[in-house]
């Protein structure tokens, strides 16, 4: 049985390795991630992992994680910015208001499917123009879902949240490593 990372996220790599997990295989999926005409975030959410999880190439017995992060405002879904002035549209939008954080998880072995879904609510401080000019010249919102990582310098715009950090992150430890469990792969691996 191999284990293969069906994602080319260097936080999900990050996360998993805090499970004791290393991926044997690291196979992104190119899926088309639009979302449907009037299509929710938590069902997108959650269409995105299925669907990235049946898009992985593996053999029969092999395990494959996928897992997919929104960023939600109302019935808004916040995907990755396009350019810098969607990213400026984006964290103007979210500026001094709660939002949601949904990751989705799907793992596959064989023709089964274990999925989990988890929502967190987040709260971004009021953003100043310089904050937010500032932000905006660090790139750090380039490949983020809602224009921000909570685990990067947008950090600091964030004073609370209600939920999961590491789902926030992009992977819902706790979520996961019962999911990676039931289909089979032991965590907390010591090498020899």
């Amino acid at each position: 049985m191999a284990f293969i990372l069906g994602s080319g996220s260097p936080r999900r790599l990050d996360l998993l390795a805090q499970l004791g997990v290393v991926p044997d295989a690291i196979r992104p999926p190119d899926i088309d991630e639009t979302p449907q005409r009037d299509e929710q975030p938590r069902p997108y959410c959650a269409r995105m992992a299925r669907e990235k999880v049946q898009a992985v190439q593996a053999d029969t017995d092999d395990v494959v994680l996928c897992a997919d992060t929104t960023v939600a405002l109302g019935r808004r879904i916040l995907g990755k910015p396009a350019d810098v002035g969607q990213a400026a549209e984006f964290l103007l939008a979210l500026s001094g208001r709660r939002h949601r954080v949904i990751t989705a998880v799907a793992v596959r072995r064989g023709g089964r499917v274990w999925e989990k879904n988890v929502v967190s609510s987040v709260r971004m401080k009021r953003l100043s123009d310089a904050e937010l000019n500032a932000y905006l010249a660090t790139d750090d919102w380039r490949g983020k879902a809602g224009a921000y990582a909570i685990q990067g310098p947008a950090g600091a715009f964030i004073p609370w949240i209600s939920g999961s950090f590491t789902g926030i992150v992009g992977l819902p430890l706790a979520e996961t490593a019962g999911l990676l469990q039931t289909a089979g792969v032991c965590l907390y691996q010591v090498a020899s």
